[in-house]
């Protein structure tokens, strides 16, 4: 087909919202200091938004950053500038990629991948790392040709459980429902919490992002250990005030929660009662709670 046939009818459509950039980029330094190494262990997504129209309905490339380039500068960068917390790098790679005069938005997202020092008997070892599974930490900006700039941190694949303290009882009922209602039981979850910092401190250098992410996430785990929940959605009300009580730089908190259940088997066909000390735990079929917590302006 010619170009001029391909191009009868353009006037009828219009491209829509359209974005394009690397994913998943694998990232690992090693400081070397004189008496111990530091790793760290990122997986990087760039997007970008802005005047690539010509890319996709007349396939002209002239203004494409190719996505090869994204995945170069990442490395690049990280030589000299990957040396606080994951939001201070991806506002450094957002800056330089929205000095592009067709970028009109930038998206930085960042997973770090913590490492521990292996326990040795001489004490920590300076050189040697076993991976972490407790957590992953998140990081994400985005900044935009004006200069708005929006920064957010928070935990993924966060798994906790408490014994007691957690009820579920009050619910509608119809004839559908089977769930008993229980005053005391077991609630886990795994963690997904995102937050969001003010953009003047996020952007200011002002902000220490490993202190405000290392206040944030106690205080989430404080309060999921401490308050007595009546529901899953009560306990993201609870944990994101106690969040923003802790630090005055958080202006929203989201949770994406699954309740992970843990039934309690019935031993009465064995001759046996259960005191509520036999569990059977189950990820599927699982509810999932998502809400967002936020200052009330004004």
């Amino acid at each position: 087909m010619s170009d001029d046939r391909e191009r009868e009818g353009d006037d009828h459509y219009e491209l829509g919202e359209n974005r394009y950039g690397k994913s998943r980029i694998r990232l690992v330094t090693v400081r070397r200091g004189p008496d111990r190494h530091h790793v760290r262990d990122l997986t990087v997504n760039v997007a970008l938004e802005g005047e690539f129209e010509a890319a996709h309905t007349h396939g002209d490339n002239a203004g494409v950053i190719a996505t090869d380039t994204m995945k170069n500068t990442v490395y690049a960068l990280a030589r000299d500038r990957l040396t606080g917390g994951p939001e201070a790098f991806a506002l450094e790679l957002a800056r330089h990629f929205i000095g592009y005069d067709v970028c009109g938005r930038a998206f930085i997202d960042i997973v770090e991948h913590p490492w521990n020092r292996v326990a040795t008997a001489d004490g920590q070892s300076p050189d040697a790392f076993v991976r972490s599974g407790e957590l992953s930490r998140l990081a994400s900006v985005s900044i935009d040709r004006s200069g708005a700039i929006a920064v957010t941190a928070g935990v993924d694949d966060l798994t906790v459980l408490k014994t007691t303290r957690s009820a579920f009882s009050g619910f509608d009922r119809d004839r559908f429902t089977t769930l008993a209602e229980v005053d005391d039981r077991l609630m886990a979850t795994k963690v997904r919490a995102t937050w969001g910092y003010r953009p003047d401190l996020a952007a200011s250098g002002a902000l220490d992002f490993d202190a405000a992410w290392q206040r944030a996430t106690e205080s989430l785990l404080h309060s999921f250990a401490e308050h007595f929940s009546r529901s899953v959605q009560e306990s993201i009300w609870i944990m994101g005030r106690e969040m923003m009580d802790a630090d005055a730089s958080i202006e929203w908190v989201r949770m994406v929660l699954p309740n992970l259940h843990h039934w309690m088997v019935d031993l009465s066909p064995f001759g046996l009662d259960n005191p509520g000390e036999v569990f059977v735990s189950t990820t599927e079929p699982h509810g999932l709670i998502d809400a967002t917590v936020r200052r009330r302006e004004g």
